[in-house]
């Protein structure tokens, strides 16, 4: 965070908070030690699976105590992703069902204190996002915003489209001030999205959510996950240099730039950087822009930056290492895990596994 701070000054810089808290802990300590280091603090929130002495919405009262104690004044409000093991999400009884719940209950129970994020997805959320079996029935707006992945497409269609516009709108007049976007490679999409807020009479900042591309894998598992437009001249692109990591992160320099400068074009203001814990390719694409970055970007410790709690490395996945493949069963603060290999739980450092990629 040191470098970061001293190489590049980021306006602000997040941190990440595990479906249901899993990451509670760490992301506190992280946010308290970015903020000693000179950062502002962002701080991620969801606010579902949060129960705390029977009560569903304790957990989130105290972390934003917590936070507000430690000086931390920026939280990013999310629903939050399904607890470890189920595959669908459902309300707790008497709980956030929502992130404009949470919006909410900030603004109630700690009025202007913070200043608040919320998400955007400029091609629908992707629990928005639908099969389509005959590609010829969409209409233009559904063709700008679909994906394809094995042979399959997908699209959010018009009218879920504007049951996700509404549902913004709510988020931002309950006291939201500033949208961050999902990510997305189609600068076209993230300029459409903005016209429509401003339809719908959002006036907030819209920020642009872009993913660093460092590598093949990463790249494929994140777009297919979240069902993410991929340009086909950037998908041939990726494929021919999928066995060659230098080449594809210069190539992720590249097309950065060339990203950040069609998104200035179109007047954006600010530019969001998910570098998922790396900098190379976040300060190539800087330095291609024109800042000054005042360090060289050193990622020795790269390998052992496995993100705990989020879809690189959670609670039910499986990692291989060298005692053998596995599945996560509990992953520590620390960033070790204890792994069931052939029947046994066996307890792995950080940086000892690795998540697998189907």
């Amino acid at each position: 965070m040191e470098r970061m701070k001293n190489a590049i000054n980021p306006l602000f810089t997040d941190m990440t908070w595990g479906a249901g808290g899993s990451t509670a802990e760490l992301t506190m300590d992280l946010c308290k030690h970015s903020r000693e280091a000179g950062h502002t603090s962002n701080m991620h929130l969801t606010c579902t699976n949060m129960e705390k002495d029977g009560d569903p919405k304790k957990a989130v009262h105290d972390a934003l105590q917590q936070a507000f104690d430690s000086g931390i004044r920026n939280i990013v409000a999310l629903r939050g992703d399904p607890p470890a093991g189920q595959d669908e999400w459902k309300a707790a009884e008497g709980g956030f069902t929502c992130a404009l719940d949470l919006v909410q209950y900030i603004r109630e129970n700690f009025g202007d204190s913070f200043g608040i994020s919320v998400a955007g997805y400029p091609e629908g959320h992707p629990n928005a996002i639908s099969e389509i079996e005959d590609p010829s029935t969409m209409t233009a707006s559904e063709k700008a915003r679909s994906s394809t992945f094995d042979g399959k497409t997908y699209t959010c269609k018009d009218d879920d489209y504007k049951k996700e516009m509404d549902y913004l709108k709510k988020k931002v007049d309950a006291g939201s001030d500033l949208i961050i976007t999902q990510m997305f490679f189609d600068t076209k999409v993230f300029g459409q999205f903005v016209k429509d807020c401003k339809e719908w009479g959002i006036n907030c900042p819209v920020v642009p959510g872009i993913i660093c591309i460092n590598a093949y894998a990463g790249f494929c598992k994140m777009t297919k996950f979240c069902k993410t437009r991929v340009p086909a001249e950037l998908q041939a692109k990726m494929d021919s240099m999928k066995d060659d990591a230098d080449a594809l992160k210069a190539f992720g320099v590249s097309y950065g730039v060339q990203m950040c400068q069609e998104l200035i074009e179109i007047g954006v203001e600010d530019l969001h950087f998910y570098t998922l814990n790396l900098e190379k390719v976040v300060y190539g694409i800087l330095t291609g822009l024109g800042y000054e970055v005042k360090a060289e970007a050193d990622e020795a410790d790269a390998a052992s930056m496995v993100a705990k709690g989020s879809a690189w490395a959670r609670v039910g996945d499986s990692v291989k290492s060298a005692k053998g493949n596995g599945v996560v069963k509990v992953i520590n603060t620390d960033g070790s895990a204890v792994v069931t290999i052939d029947g046994s739980d066996v307890t792995l450092a950080k940086g000892e596994f690795e998540k697998e990629f189907s």
